[in-house]
């Protein structure tokens, strides 16, 4: 068997191990280590397994993922979420669907202040879904929005996304986050529509509320949501000014997120212990993952699959739009299977040499990944943002009518893919008004 066969071989394992449901980190370790002794021998895959962690750990650049995780979870747990709600839901109350509207609007603010899908569904989950079905929204339409909506944090920045996106392929990481504000807040509109859409053809779907709150509390909410904005513009100011990096403006931003929640009398010491709780939990998972892709690379990179897979793009002369297109289906497919960051780990190794043959901007990739993560999220059986929000709503909701009120939302997000192929500019019209 050549090295190249073996390459194939491993991947295949790696991915099976993934769907039978071995968790991500310990199949990815077990495969890279199995595959570099078949190579090199037992003692190479020992001093592998020795240095790598250590070589990723000491990583300047991946010290922003457990700072925007702080930041996120003490933007929750200083109650900065709910205040986003309540002025999105006085605002909009009059819109079809005006509360649903609020929620994904809510999520889209959110995101932008944890950096993470699966926060932000949940955090949003816990506000909107018992209030949308109070006053007589369909299950479907109430689970499905929120779980869409938490999505936006993978998008809006910041987004561990793209950290580890822009690790792994040497890109600015600054430049990738502000990549994400376009996109995300599209994104964000083009649910709202179908929202209003929806609720204009069905309006059973969203009984309008009974209370109309008076301009006084539109005003008095409207003053409560100052936070979430401010640390907006302490993270995304900073990197786009180029006063921060994307490291510093994270770990700024943390720092903003803990005087303003206690400024704010949220900010308590269990609150602030649970907020370190919750970062290090989430760290410390990714983190784990993430070390095991770097054993990962590490094999395939003595394996040659790399060197290999470029070259197969070179001599066939594929296009640009082929090597997109091959990327959309394997994430789409892989999707309804595997975690995302599973999938990005896995892949990158292999899209990466392809996308340089054919000489595509990593930027642009970036986004797109990150967007088909996204819909990775959502789409059955291993949709994570339902199986969130089916711990929030227990045995109310059924999982099927979840997965049924994400049908609108998945394909919207894939208009959202084809209009980033399309418009390349999209994704590139900010980073390139930044400095190098």
């Amino acid at each position: 068997m050549t090295s190249i066969q073996l390459a194939f071989l491993c991947m295949g394992i790696l991915i099976f191990l993934m769907a039978i449901r071995v968790p991500i980190a310990v199949s990815l370790g077990l495969v890279s280590l199995g595959g570099i002794a078949a190579l090199r021998g037992p003692e190479t895959a020992l001093r592998t397994l020795g240095t790598a962690p250590f070589d990723f750990s000491a990583s300047w650049t991946l010290s922003a993922i457990p700072m925007f995780l702080l930041m996120g979870s003490i933007a929750f747990r200083g109650g900065m979420t709910t205040s986003l709600f309540d002025a999105a839901r006085m605002w909009l109350y009059k819109l079809p669907g005006g509360l649903a509207v609020a929620a994904n609007f809510g999520a889209a603010m959110f995101a932008a202040a944890s950096g993470s899908s699966v926060a932000t569904a949940a955090a949003m989950g816990r506000l909107a879904i018992p209030e949308m079905l109070r006053y007589g929204y369909s299950p479907a339409l109430a689970t499905g929005t929120v779980a869409a909506a938490g999505t936006l944090g993978a998008m809006i920045p910041p987004s561990i996304g793209f950290v580890i996106f822009g690790w792994y392929t040497e890109t600015p990481i600054g430049k990738l986050l502000i990549a994400g504000i376009i996109p995300g807040l599209l994104n964000a509109f083009l649910f709202a529509a179908y929202i209003i859409g929806y609720c204009k053809i069905y309006p059973d779907a969203a009984p309008p509320p009974d209370d109309r709150p008076t301009m006084a509390d539109k005003l008095a909410a409207l003053g409560r949501v100052w936070p979430i904005p401010a640390l907006i513009v302490c993270v995304i100011g900073g990197i786009y000014s180029g006063l921060t990096t994307a490291t510093e403006a994270a770990a700024f931003g943390a720092t903003c997120a803990c005087v303003i929640a206690y400024l704010r009398g949220g900010l308590n010491r269990q609150t602030f212990a649970e907020s370190i709780k919750d970062a290090l939990h989430s760290g410390a998972s990714i983190f784990f993952i993430a070390v095991s892709a770097v054993l990962l690379t590490r094999f395939l990179a003595l394996a040659g699959l790399p060197q290999f897979m470029g070259d197969f793009v070179r001599g066939s002369e594929l296009t640009a739009l082929q090597v997109i297109m091959f990327m959309v289906v394997i994430y789409l497919i892989l999707g309804c299977f595997l975690d995302p960051i599973g999938i990005m780990l896995i892949t990158l190794p292999i899209l990466l040499p392809m996308w340089k043959a054919v000489g595509l901007d990593m930027i642009w990739m970036g986004v797109l990944v990150v967007m088909l993560l996204e819909i990775g999220l959502l789409t059955p059986p291993v949709g994570l943002n339902a199986f969130v929000i089916k711990t929030v709503v227990g045995d109310t909701v059924p999982l099927s009518t979840i997965f049924r009120g994400l049908i609108g939302f998945i394909v919207v997000d894939l208009i959202v893919v084809i209009l980033l192929i399309a418009f390349p500019e999209i994704s590139l019209f900010l980073p390139n008004l930044m400095s190098d």
